[in-house]
C-alpha cells in the first residue's frame, strides 16, 4: 500500500491539474486528505470549507432562500454554516431585493442562531468583491464563472488548506516538508481577519465588527507579539472555534484562576472568557444591548468609571481628507478600545445592576 502512495497521488495531482489549468500548482484538499486525514475531518466540518459554496453543494446545507427565490436562482451561497448566510445570484450579485416580485429591498440575511431574516445592503447593487478572504488561489483579474457581478477568480470556492499552507504540488509528490508552508504566527490570520488597519477596532451600532480579531489583537495589552501570543497559541486553526480551544487560560494564568477557585461564579459555571472575551462582536445579530454574538480578544476589563469602550472620529479619505455627507457635515467612524468595559463584561447578564455595582464587585476580585 505504501508503494503505490505516491502514484495515487501523482494521479490526483494530475487531475487537478487539468482542472485547474490556470493555477496548475493546486491540488485540492482531497489530495491532502491522503495524508493528513485527521486535519482534514477538523477542517472540513468547520466554517472555513463553507465560507463559499457553490448552490449546488449548499442546498443540501438545510438552508432556507430569501423570499422569491429557488436554488435555480442562486449561484453561491455565503457562509451558511454557524452565524449567517447571503447569497448570489445568477449574474454574480448579492442578492439585495426580495419579496414574491424581488421588488422589496432588504431581508436578504439568513440568520442561523435566531432563524431570522435581516437586512445587508438593502436594495443596493452589490457586487461579491470578498473573494480574496472567502476562496482559496483568488486572483483579482477577470470574474469568476463569467459572471459579471462577481471581482475576481479563484481556484476554489472556500478557505482549503493551500490558502493557508501554499500550493501543495510539490509537497504532495515529494513528501520533502519543506515544500509547504507551515506559517504559526498571527499575520497570517490576520491577513483575513482584519478589517481596515490593524491599530483601530472598526465599530458599529455598539458592537465591534465581525472579521476583526487581528485588529483587537493589536490594539490589546496582550496583543499578537507583545507576549509571544498568537492565534494558534489557544486555537486550533484547523477545527471549528467550539472546539478549537487548546490552551485553558489558567495555563499562563494560574494565580487569577487560584483565586476563583469556590467563588460562587464558578460554582454556577461561569468561566474567564465569560467576563475577559465577552461577546462584544456582532456579526449576525445582537442579543441584547450588551451582547453580540462573536466573542472579544481584548482580555482586559477597564474599571475606570469614566472609561468608554467606543468613541468616534471623522472618516478620511485616501487623500486624508475628511470626508462629508450629503449636508456637508463630516462623517463619522466609530472605533473601540483595547479593553472592555462592565457594560459587558459584567451587565450583559446582571441586567438588573448598574455600573458603579459591577466597578465595586470587579475591583480586587482576583485577589
Amino acid at each position: 500500500m505504501r508503494k503505490s502512495m505516491p502514484f495515487l497521488l501523482c494521479i490526483a495531482v494530475m487531475l487537478w491539474t487539468f482542472s485547474y489549468s490556470h493555477a496548475a500548482e493546486y491540488i485540492g484538499s482531497d489530495v491532502c486528505a491522503e495524508c493528513h486525514a485527521g486535519k482534514y475531518n477538523d477542517w472540513v466540518v468547520s466554517g472555513h470549507p463553507n465560507k463559499l459554496r457553490k448552490a449546488e453543494a449548499a442546498k443540501y446545507a438545510g438552508l432556507p432562500l430569501p423570499e422569491g427565490y429557488t436554488w435555480d436562482d442562486i449561484s453561491y451561497v455565503i457562509g451558511g454554516s454557524h452565524k449567517k448566510a447571503r447569497y448570489i445570484d445568477k449574474k454574480g450579485y448579492i442578492i439585495t431585493m426580495t419579496g414574491p416580485n424581488k421588488d422589496r429591498p432588504g431581508k436578504n440575511q439568513y440568520n442561523i442562531e435566531t432563524g431570522t431574516w435581516s437586512d445587508y445592503h438593502p436594495g443596493e447593487k452589490k457586487k461579491y468583491d470578498c473573494g480574496r478572504c472567502h476562496t482559496t488561489g483568488y486572483s483579482k483579474e477577470g470574474s469568476q464563472d463569467g459572471l459579471e457581478g462577481i471581482a475576481g477568480t479563484w481556484v476554489s470556492p472556500g478557505i482549503h488548506c493551500e490558502q493557508c499552507h501554499g500550493q501543495g504540488k510539490d509537497h504532495a509528490v515529494t513528501g520533502d516538508k519543506t515544500k509547504i508552508n507551515v506559517n504559526k504566527s498571527a499575520l497570517l490570520c490576520g491577513s483575513c481577519h482584519i478589517r481596515g488597519t490593524k491599530d483601530k477596532i472598526p465599530a458599529k451600532g455598539g458592537f465591534i465588527q465581525h472579521h476583526e480579531t487581528f485588529n483587537e489583537l493589536s490594539v490589546s495589552e496582550a496583543g499578537a507579539g507583545k507576549k509571544s501570543m498568537d492565534c494558534v497559541t489557544c486555537h486550533d486553526p484547523h477545527k471549528r472555534v467550539k472546539f478549537a480551544i487548546k490552551k485553558d487560560c489558567a495555563e499562563c494564568h494560574s494565580k487569577e484562576a487560584g483565586s476563583y477557585k469556590g467563588k460562587p461564579m464558578e460554582a454556577v459555571g461561569v468561566k474567564c472568557v465569560d467576563c475577559h472575551m465577552p461577546k462584544a462582536t456582532k456579526s449576525a445579530t445582537s442579543k441584547g444591548k450588551y451582547e453580540g454574538d462573536v466573542r472579544s480578544h481584548l482580555f482586559k476589563i477597564n474599571l475606570d468609571p469614566k472609561a468608554e469602550m467606543f468613541y468616534k472620529s471623522p472618516k478620511l479619505d485616501k487623500e486624508g481628507k475628511q470626508v462629508l455627507d450629503k449636508e456637508r457635515k463630516p462623517v463619522m467612524e466609530e472605533f473601540a478600545r483595547g479593553f472592555v468595559t462592565v457594560e459587558f463584561a459584567c451587565l450583559n447578564c446582571h441586567k438588573n445592576k448598574d455600573k458603579d455595582w459591577a466597578i465595586t464587585k470587579a475591583k480586587d476580585f482576583h485577589k
